[in-house]
């Protein structure tokens, strides 16, 4: 089942999340749902906040993708359709040392229709849970490195309008404000 996506200017998209500590039924059935609604809308990647809980859990997806990037997972280097979808759960990000800083155009499923260039570290590795409790590691680049932090942002209450560079942030500000204007109108209507 599709859940509701959030948008801007709900107050869970800055809440950090809480460590997942119970690796059962139900989170495993929560993270399906995160993974179908974020393939209902046509994304790749979906916080748990995204969807109106504050958990460390985030999905993604880059099957599809139409970029270059590589991968390690556990040391081995498995085929894209094994390990995704992928679910994250209490991810900690660290910056592969002297990779570069690249800027990059990202959106988010909270900010329909809203891009901007985003400077995120080019390579990272990133230690993790899967649905199960079971440990990785992985290592990755390009879009896969940055989807992951993309989605550890949101874990941690950051919403990558935060990291635009200036002239992106400038440009898409208006549509921002709209967004928010909009969030707060259905939030009131649905009270």
């Amino acid at each position: 089942m599709a859940l509701p996506i959030v948008h801007y200017n709900q107050p869970i998209l800055r809440k950090k999340g809480a460590k997942v500590t119970a690796f059962d039924a139900a989170l495993q059935q929560f993270a399906g749902e995160m993974i179908e609604t974020m393939h209902a809308a046509g994304g790749i990647g979906l916080a748990a906040q995204q969807v109106g809980r504050a958990v460390m859990l985030c999905v993604m997806d880059l099957r599809e993708a139409k970029s270059d990037f590589n991968w390690k997972l556990d040391g081995a280097r498995p085929p894209l359709d094994l390990i995704m979808p992928m679910v994250l759960a209490n991810p900690v990000v660290t910056a592969t040392p002297r990779t570069p800083d690249l800027a990059y155009e990202e959106g988010c499923l909270s900010f329909p229709d809203i891009r901007g260039d985003v400077i995120r570290p080019d390579a990272i590795t990133v230690k993790f849970q899967d649905e199960r409790g079971v440990p990785h590691v992985m290592e990755c680049d390009g879009l896969l490195a940055r989807c992951v932090q993309h989605e550890v942002d949101h874990l941690n209450g950051v919403l990558f309008i935060e990291r635009m560079d200036k002239k992106s942030r400038t440009a898409v500000d208006d549509a921002i404000k709209a967004l928010a204007k909009e969030t707060r109108e259905a939030a009131k209507d649905a009270k």
